[in-house]
């Protein structure tokens, strides 16, 4: 399957009345297991972006599509993992990751086998009975990501997702993730703030300008897609790292001047 977003625009109705655009004639495709990451200034309509993509929200303008769906598809299954870890919090691990197959019907036999697959992916065997709140950080996103798996979506969609964790569990969390792609293979629209994240993840990174967000340039990650932090790669990866922050530096200082 194929993403195709062509020339989206998005406007909204500030408080005051007034139409502001937040995305500008934004075109771009995902190909199929392909993982691209959006990064950008704050205001630049990232996740605006990815809420489109995975029908949150309508576009103003321009329209997003998808090629290469089965016949038998009306539309493509998403998964969406959230910045903000959306667990039910009555229900145990094994129960929150088998909600979205709950939902499309799946027997008790397939919902168990289903469920305990994704959650000896994550590396949450053993969790099944707990409830969240017994969970740490890295526990719950792992939940939260084992539950969009779960669904086998057409497309991943996932939202600053390790942006509330510390700096080592965050690490920890990136290496997980690329172990997970490796065996699922799914086709990954990512949002992150963080440019070494991007360039560690990505095999496209799109880099968005500040509001409204137009896209400034998209930079193929020509590089293996594991073992990118290894030294042999660091002058590779670190200028990566420094010409996607040359191309939004700018848009960065003004939006912490405006705080």
């Amino acid at each position: 399957m194929r993403v195709v977003v062509d020339g989206v625009t998005k406007t909204f109705r500030d408080k005051k009345g007034r139409d502001v655009t937040a995305l500008s004639q934004i075109d771009f495709a995902i190909d199929r297991e392909e993982f691209v990451v959006l990064v950008g200034p704050s205001g630049c309509g990232k996740s605006t972006l990815l809420n489109i993509v995975g029908g949150l929200l309508s576009p103003t303008d321009g329209s997003v599509y998808f090629e290469g769906l089965s016949a038998e598809q009306n539309d493509p299954r998403l998964g969406i993992v959230f910045q903000e870890i959306a667990l039910f919090p009555w229900r145990t691990v094994f129960e929150n990751v088998v909600y979205g197959l709950e939902e499309m019907g799946l027997g008790k036999s397939e919902l168990k086998e289903k469920g305990q697959y994704y959650l000896d992916m994550v590396g949450l065997t053993g969790f099944e009975q707990a409830y969240p709140k017994q969970l740490s950080g890295g526990m719950r996103q792992r939940a939260g990501i084992a539950r969009a798996l779960a669904i086998e979506p057409d497309l991943l969609l996932m939202d600053e997702p390790f942006s509330a964790l510390d700096a080592q569990t965050r690490t920890l969390m990136q290496e997980e993730l690329l172990t997970i792609w490796n065996r699922t293979r799914l086709s990954t629209l990512y949002v992150t703030h963080n440019i070494q994240e991007a360039v560690y993840l990505a095999d496209r990174v799109i880099v968005l300008s500040r509001h409204p967000g137009r896209i400034k340039e998209i930079i193929r990650i020509d590089m293996p897609k594991t073992g990118r932090d290894d030294e042999q790669y660091r002058i590779q990866f670190d200028d990566y790292v420094k010409q996607i922050w040359n191309l939004i530096r700018h848009d960065a200082q003004d939006a912490l001047k405006e705080g």
